[in-house]
């Protein structure tokens, strides 16, 4: 037993190992498809109305690494599909992600988004709503061009998923009481989602068999999570400069992340007074004291191996795919979801 175990560690190792720089891959492997989308989005953000000219570039601008219109791409060239209209959904994919960053950034009062300025910091919260809601209004015009019923009910589905993931986490805002898998249903809906449904997408437009189109479906959501589970680990370790935002943003806006909630579970009783205080208070006053036992509880260390598994069962989905560069492409960004330092 504790030999098998012991090769499976060492795959698993090797498997992340190999897998930490996968984007200059993936732009030498998509670069048509990537001008393509990118003119796709520069085109369908036009509007006749300065503002919304003004803030959806400069959203959209702001750099990302597009990994949601990169995961239709990927699936779509995975199973054979030959046409264009991945191009437009993979713009649209980031329509509403687009459109969520705006609104997320109101609801949280965000300042700082990917090393800069929020939207709503610039121009106004009032803005930042509106124009949001011009983004998904457009993304839903480009859906319905496509003229595929699948396609609607997939990105309808998704959309009202992800604003019940929206509401789930308002309503966990400063909860300390919240369980593992109550949070891990917030990241399932708000942004799992997304990463499913363009997975799903490429499956649709490939017309795959129902088999091959759930296997994108489960990469994507199991790729979405581990993401955001990454996301976490990040707030607590990673170097502000490069991810973009502040430390202890999470904290500070009062949302119970696994780190945090591993944290009050695993701590002392004077660690999880210690958590719960800060969480509960806002503000980042104990910042210093979170962080002790968030480290000493071994909480980061947890939320990434929790990542890794997600990791591997985004790459284990993809055993009913062909081999191709696509699918070589996918295993590796699943990789890259958990070795990532941004």
């Amino acid at each position: 037993m504790l030999q098998g175990a012991s090769a499976a560690n060492c795959y698993h190792r090797d498997f992340f190992a190999v897998t930490r720089e996968p984007l200059e891959t993936l732009q030498q492997l998509l670069a048509d498809d990537l001008r393509a989308v990118d003119r796709e989005i520069r085109e369908r953000l036009h509007s006749d109305v300065a503002l919304v000219r003004q803030v959806s570039e400069y959203i959209i601008g702001g750099g990302g690494k597009r990994l949601r219109p990169v995961l239709v791409l990927l699936s779509a060239g995975a199973l054979g599909y030959r046409g264009t209209a991945h191009h437009c959904l993979a713009a649209v994919v980031e329509f509403i992600h687009t459109a969520t960053l705006l609104h997320d950034d109101v609801v949280d009062e965000s300042a700082l988004r990917r090393g800069r300025a929020t939207a709503n910091t610039l121009f106004g919260n009032a803005a930042s709503v509106l124009v949001g809601d011009f983004v998904y209004s457009r993304a839903f015009q480009m859906m319905v061009g496509v003229g595929n019923p699948r396609v609607l009910q997939i990105l309808a589905d998704a959309t009202n998923v992800i604003a019940e993931g929206e509401v789930l986490q308002l309503m966990n805002c400063r909860n300390a009481d919240i369980d593992e898998d109550s949070y891990l249903r917030v990241i399932r809906y708000k942004t799992a989602k997304l990463f499913e449904a363009a997975g799903r997408l490429g499956a649709v437009l490939a017309g795959s068999t129902p088999a091959q189109e759930e296997a994108m479906a489960r990469y994507g959501m199991h790729l979405g999570t581990a993401f955001q589970l990454i996301d976490d680990v990040l707030d607590y370790s990673g170097d502000p400069g490069v991810i973009g935002k502040n430390i202890g943003d999470d904290l500070a806006e009062g949302k119970p992340t696994l780190p945090l909630i591993h944290a009050m579970h695993h701590g002392t009783p004077e660690e999880a007074a210690t958590v719960r205080d800060a969480l509960c208070g806002g503000g980042l006053g104990k910042l210093v004291a979170v962080m002790a036992a968030v480290r000493r509880t071994g909480a980061l260390d947890y939320a990434r191996a929790k990542a890794e598994a997600e990791a591997v069962a985004a790459r284990d989905a993809l055993d009913l795919l062909p081999a191709s560069p696509h699918r070589d492409s996918l295993v590796q960004l699943s990789g890259f979801a958990v070795t990532r330092t941004h």
